[in-house]
Order: C-alpha cells, then structure tokens, then sequence
C-alpha cells in the first residue's frame, strides 16, 4: 500500500508542469486529485514518493505522456448541454450551402462522445450530403478510448430514442450494460491528438467548432491564445461554441453573440 504524501512543493512542480505542456491552471483546490491520479504509477514503478515520480517524467517521455493523460481526463457524455445541439439542428444546418461538405471540430473530444453526438446529429439531419467530424484532444488515452467507441449505457441517457436506435449497438453477454458506436459512423469521425497550447496542424476550415468546458481551466492569456488559434480554422460566417458556463467576452475580436455560450465569426 502507497504510504506517500504529495507536499506542497512537490504540488507545485506537478502544477508548473501541467500549465506549461497543456496550459491548464490548477488550484491548490485540485491537490487531492493530483496525489490521487498519479498514485498508481508512483506503484506500478515502484517509486516511494511524488519527487522522484516527477524526476522520473523528465528522463521517460512516454511517461510524461501518461501523467499528462490522467490529469487532463474529464469525464463528459453524449447530447450534454443540449440546446448546442438543437441550435446546431435548428439554426445552423438550414443555411449550409449544399455540395460543400460541413464541416465540425471538437476540438477537446475527451473519450469521443462530443464527436460521436455530432456525427449522429449530421447523419440524422444530412442525410447523403457530405459532412465531417473532427475531434482532438491532448489525451492519447482518452483517444483510445474514442476510437473503441464502447461506453457503460448510463453515459447514453442523453442520446434521442430514434438515434440511439439507429447508430448505437446495445451490448449483450458479458457486454450487457454497455453501448457500442455504430462502426459505419466510427468511421466518419476523425480523431487526432492535438495540445490546443501549442501551434495547431494544417487541419483545414470548419463551419462550426465546440471548445466546451475547457476554458475554466486556463488563464486569461491562455484562453486568448487558444481562441485565436482556433478561429484561424473557422471559416467566415462559422459559429463557435463552449460550455454553458464559460465566455468569449473580450477573447474575440469582432466576434458576434448569436445566443449564449454561441459566436458567429464576421
């Protein structure tokens, strides 16, 4: 059994560390949760506390990778805050010009299930038209877990009975109580690991990009920086959208309010 306390300094070394590779600020609040996410790899390495576990991430990069991993992972579910779903349905799609295909971002996709809304939102409402799903996120693990597309069926409470019908398998045997993708609609969602801190890759324009209850993390330069980088890959006129409980108030230049939590790029 793990006999190790995360002090304060050594907090603090996990805290610059995670601001500086991902840009999340972490309060003093969130101590527990660090001590509580890394304890299992201070023992799979055998390790006796959290000093040498961080002196240990800066020889092993592939380890870096794993912390990263367990401290930026949300938990999330599918049609979460569903009135961005019903303005996409409602407002959006009726003024995509036809033949160019539409375009989605989510650009911190967490274990999939934001994309996969989106893919059975379009697929629903498109029908043969083309469409796109993006998702990034900074975690490779709960990338892996997007790309499986297998989830416990309370996290499909959300999903329309129509949808959930035609684009979700329920499991059965020693799967019962879980629900698996479609894999025809896993293949039309795209999924690469992105850190939205840093330079974003050539991934084309979108119509419409969701950056969803990231942003309470980060500070105010952060955020800036981060709302920049991702409206240089929204098309004029696109619509961008986060979380209920965040803003984009003074983080956009020029940026129109279409309701709230939802923006219009001029």
């Amino acid at each position: 059994m793990l006999n190790a306390s995360l002090g304060d300094r050594e907090f603090a070394n996990f805290q610059q560390m995670i601001f500086r590779i991902a840009g999340i600020s972490m309060s003093p609040a969130k101590k527990a949760l660090v001590a509580g996410r890394l304890a299992k790899r201070l023992k799979h390495h055998g390790l006796d506390s959290y000093g040498e576990y961080f002196e240990l991430l800066s020889r092993q990069q592939d380890e870096m990778q794993v912390a990263v991993d367990l401290l930026t992972t949300n938990e999330t579910y599918f049609f979460r805050e569903p009135k961005h779903f019903d303005f996409l349905r409602d407002k959006v799609l009726p003024r995509h010009a036809p033949g160019r295909p539409f375009r989605v971002w989510s650009a911190a996709c967490s274990s999939g299930e934001e994309p996969y809304t989106l893919a059975m939102l379009l697929a629903d409402q498109l029908g043969e038209a083309p469409w796109e799903v993006f998702g990034s996120d900074i975690s490779t693990q709960v990338l892996d877990k997007a790309r499986r597309g297998l989830y416990p069926m309370e996290r499909a409470r959300g999903i329309p009975s129509a949808l959930l019908r035609a684009y979700c398998l329920k499991g059965v045997g020693s799967q019962d109580g879980q629900l698996l993708v479609d894999p025809d609609l896993r293949r039309r969602v795209r999924l690469a690991q992105i850190n939205l801190n840093e330079p974003l890759p050539d991934v084309g324009e979108f119509d419409v990009i969701f950056l969803r209850n990231v942003m309470i993390y980060f500070q105010t330069e952060t955020k800036r920086q981060v709302v920049a980088r991702l409206l240089d890959k929204l098309r004029p006129g696109g619509v961008f959208i986060v979380g209920h409980s965040e803003s984009l108030n003074g983080l956009g230049q020029g940026l129109e309010t279409l309701a709230p939590s939802i923006y219009r790029k001029p």
